[in-house]
């Protein structure tokens, strides 16, 4: 542990992540309370929100891993928080000029720069991190990212309530320029030139295949568009439910998704300090943690009590924290480094084509299903990708099986 904390791009790229990270939560926070104000409460413009949060990673995330795969990703991360600090700035111009709509902007610019710099930093972490600490530096991460999912509400909120969204804008766009000043400090990573000589359609027609060939890829595909449907189902209606079942303000919110933050700090630590009995027994924790996800899902629309539905968001966060960590080791472990970005264009919109229909459809199912059916659809779903889970190879997403099978492609076909 002592060699990775002296791994300078494991320092720099984990805390550029966190300050964008407590960015988010800000701007997650302000933007719901200010959208909710403006429209009186209405479900739909909270479901437009997450629409309008996820609509851009869906169109883009091939394109920004393609060419995440191809520039410079020290170049990429930089650039990627200064564009995203100058939109904001624009959109606090025409906020403070009275166009409020303005504000669902700033989650589709940022949707939009996320897609080129998150795999630029895995694609860092890959090529200057050991293999053999990966693992752990992404359960520290969780960890570390862990303490603003809990103090990222209550910030957002306060600085929400307190002096506004201005004031929320503002510190969004000190964050970004933060992130961008200290990520100047990344070794130089250029990338091989030579690798950039196909077009851009057919490098994104290479990282299908790629996917295609391997079985691990394409069930966590799978697992990840159903997933996405169930998350994008019960997100927007979570404020709802702490009002309606809860008989709590819509600023409580916070609360749980703090005790949430508490879980996936507590269940990342624990996941880095035996990261090695994970190793081992991952093929058993990842269809357990989705059954567990499966129930607290019905267990949290069910509840009328706020201690229970807090403890059960804790222990949420833990068993996500441990799925997040496993699933990141075996993305980043697995897949060659040139391939990175554009497994990650190739995987994420699928979670996010099922994030915007289960947003999309939250208000619809909420009024015609109630509130406890919309859970259990989300519960259901779960539990799909629970037993599709049991077919994963978890011992890794093997560069031999895939270059094994492409050669058996090519051995069948005639000379």
């Amino acid at each position: 542990m002592d060699s990775l904390f002296r791994n300078r791009v494991f320092l720099i790229v984990a805390t550029a992540d966190l300050l964008q990270q407590l960015g988010i939560w800000i701007r997650n926070m302000a933007l719901l309370f200010y959208i909710m104000e403006q429209t009186n409460n209405n479900p739909t413009a909270v479901s437009l929100l997450t629409v309008f949060e996820y609509l851009p990673i869906f169109i883009f995330s091939l394109l920004g891993g393609t060419f995440a795969d191809r520039w410079n990703p020290k170049r990429t991360v930089i650039i990627g928080d200064l564009l995203s600090a100058v939109s904001v700035v624009l959109i606090l111009a025409l906020v403070m000029a009275g166009w409020w709509q303005a504000v669902f902007a700033a989650t589709v610019v940022s949707a939009v720069v996320s897609q080129f710099s998150q795999p630029s930093s895995a694609v860092l972490f890959k090529r200057h991190v050991p293999e053999k600490f990966i693992g752990m530096a992404i359960g520290i991460t969780q960890s570390l990212m862990a303490i603003f999912l809990i103090f990222g509400p209550i910030v957002g909120t306060l600085v929400y309530t307190q002096l506004g969204i201005q004031a929320s804008l503002v510190a969004l766009i000190g964050i970004f320029m933060s992130a961008a000043l200290l990520q100047i400090a990344l070794p130089a990573s250029p990338r091989d030139r030579t690798s950039s000589s196909a077009t851009v359609w057919k490098d994104m027609g290479e990282g299908i295949r790629y996917v295609q060939r391997s079985a691990n890829l394409r069930i966590i595909a799978i697992m990840f568009l159903i997933m996405g449907v169930g998350i994008g189902i019960t997100q927007p209606l979570d404020v709802f439910v702490t009002m309606e079942r809860l008989g709590l303000p819509k600023e409580a919110v916070q609360w749980f998704e703090a005790a949430a933050g508490i879980g996936v700090l507590l269940g990342g630590a624990i996941a880095a300090a035996s990261m090695r009995w994970v190793e081992r027994h991952r093929s058993k924790i990842i269809p357990l943690a989705l059954t567990w996800m499966s129930i607290a899902t019905m267990i949290e629309v069910l509840s009328l009590w706020p201690l229970l539905t807090g403890t059960v968001r804790l222990l949420l966060g833990i068993v996500l924290s441990f799925f997040q960590v496993i699933f990141g080791a075996l993305m980043i472990q697995g897949v060659e480094e040139k391939y990175i970005g554009r497994v990650n264009g190739v995987i994420m919109p699928l979670m996010t084509a099922g994030i915007l229909i289960g947003s999309a459809s939250a208000g619809f199912l909420a009024e015609s299903i109630m509130l406890f059916g919309a859970y259990g659809v989300s519960a259901v779903l779960t539990l799909i990708c629970a037993f599709l889970s049991i077919r994963l190879q978890t011992e890794g997403i093997s560069k031999y099986t895939i270059e094994k099978k492409a050669g058996d492609v090519a051995g069948e076909q005639p000379h």
